[in-house]
């Protein structure tokens, strides 16, 4: 909204108001108001959620430390929602297409979170909502992003074709690389490419995995394309989900990926830097800066009150939230791909839970009484049943989501 008054104001030759055309600024300034509103609204939503008794139930895992947490608040996500979404509609272009996405999805996800947690606190249910019910909410949204990217036509890539100029004197005979001047010219378009890591053209069309159907395989190419987008929507919120069960560690992790994506966005949503870089240039992606300056705000205000020991906890508030939201990012900015490296944290979460339950199945099945691979799932928890204290744990997983932050972008050259 700021947005639109200083644009307004600049066509007026107001001093200093053509500021806010620099997407820089604009995120600098999304990232403080981020941090202000969580800081400052934070401690009045945690109050209002003791005098309204919502506390978190705790389960008797035998773990240590875990009666403390009894009573601490729960459902803290709305501070996060609040501090993401009062920045983005300040600052960014509302009439961006990807940014409205981003809005869609905070506010989906958001209320689908809420609603689990209502049940669980109101509603004396520990169960939450029914799982079929989350897997229609996100399988919705997932729908939802994908039809956009196929009907929207501010939804495209602008794509480089090579045309070689031989001058007329050095034609066929002896000519070397030397007298060959290579022009690029680019060309807007609706695609189905992707980022893949470690590859040479950095790039991958889903259009080939149904290259068998010739002529239509561009077609099925955006079915491919919907269904991988459902998928990924779905595994990364459940992992975010899974990972928040220690003080700060889904919160910082998420922080982290944040800054990655803001950084992917910003390479990618630049002609200049796309081009000096060799890497997809997506046209108009770079306004989605100032959500992830939202986001990354959002998250360590967040953190300053679910830091050990946590005064509020997010729950599903928020961590449905936050990893739907770094999943659709990386969907926007065509880095979906590398969300195994940059989310590695939230991944192995998920795995260590699978493993379990499967392993489990098999060996009751198999030899009549269940065996475990971990002491306990999701994989912090093991770490706690070996006896590690719980700062140590998460500051450990920040590290390792900090190297596989710094693989992420490294994966733009190493090919």
């Amino acid at each position: 909204m700021l947005y639109y008054l200083f644009h307004w104001l600049h066509e007026l030759h107001f001093p200093g108001a053509g500021v806010f055309d620099y997407i820089t600024f604009r995120a600098a300034m999304a990232l403080i108001a981020s941090l202000a509103v969580a800081l400052l609204f934070g401690k009045r939503i945690i109050r209002f959620l003791q005098k309204q008794q919502i506390g978190e139930t705790i389960r008797d895992l035998g773990l240590e430390g875990q009666y403390q947490k009894k009573g601490t608040p729960t459902m803290g996500g709305i501070i996060i929602l609040i501090s993401i979404l009062i920045p983005t509609l300040l600052f960014a272009k509302l009439h961006n297409v990807y940014i409205l996405l981003m809005l869609i999805t905070t506010v989906w996800l958001g209320f689908l979170g809420f609603l689990d947690d209502y049940i669980k606190v109101f509603k004396k249910n520990k169960e939450g909502l029914a799982g079929r019910y989350k897997i229609i909410g996100q399988v919705g949204l997932g729908l939802l992003i994908g039809f956009t990217f196929y009907f929207n036509p501010q939804v495209v890539i602008r794509e480089k074709t090579t045309k070689v100029i031989i001058p007329s004197s050095e034609i066929i005979e002896g000519y070397s690389n030397k007298n060959i001047n290579t022009v690029y010219y680019t060309h807007t378009s609706k695609s189905t490419k992707t980022t893949i890591p470690f590859l040479k053209n950095n790039e991958f069309d889903y259009a080939y995995l149904v290259g068998f159907l010739g002529k239509q395989a561009r077609r099925w190419a955006w079915v491919v394309f919907v269904i991988v987008t459902v998928l990924i929507v779905t595994a990364v919120s459940n992992g975010a989900n899974m990972t928040d069960g220690l003080d700060g560690l889904a919160t910082g992790s998420s922080a982290i990926i944040g800054v990655t994506l803001g950084i992917l966005a910003y390479v990618g949503g630049n002609m200049i830097y796309a081009n000096y870089l060799n890497i997809m240039y997506i046209p108009y992606s770079g306004e989605l800066v100032i959500f992830a300056a939202s986001f990354i705000g959002a998250t360590v205000g967040f953190l300053w009150y679910n830091s050990f020991p946590a005064q509020v906890f997010m729950g599903d508030t928020g961590s449905l939230t936050i990893g739907g939201i770094i999943a659709v990012f990386a969907i926007i900015i065509r880095k979906e791909l590398l969300i195994p490296i940059l989310c590695g944290i939230f991944l192995v979460e998920n795995l260590s839970v699978m493993l379990q339950v499967g392993y489990y199945k098999y060996t009751r099945k198999k030899f009549g009484e269940g065996r475990r691979i971990f002491k306990m799932a999701p994989l912090h928890h093991h770490y706690q049943k070996q006896g590690y204290p719980e700062p140590k744990i998460v500051i450990r997983f920040w590290i390792i989501g900090i190297i596989l932050a710094v693989l992420t972008i490294v994966t733009l050259k190493l090919r």
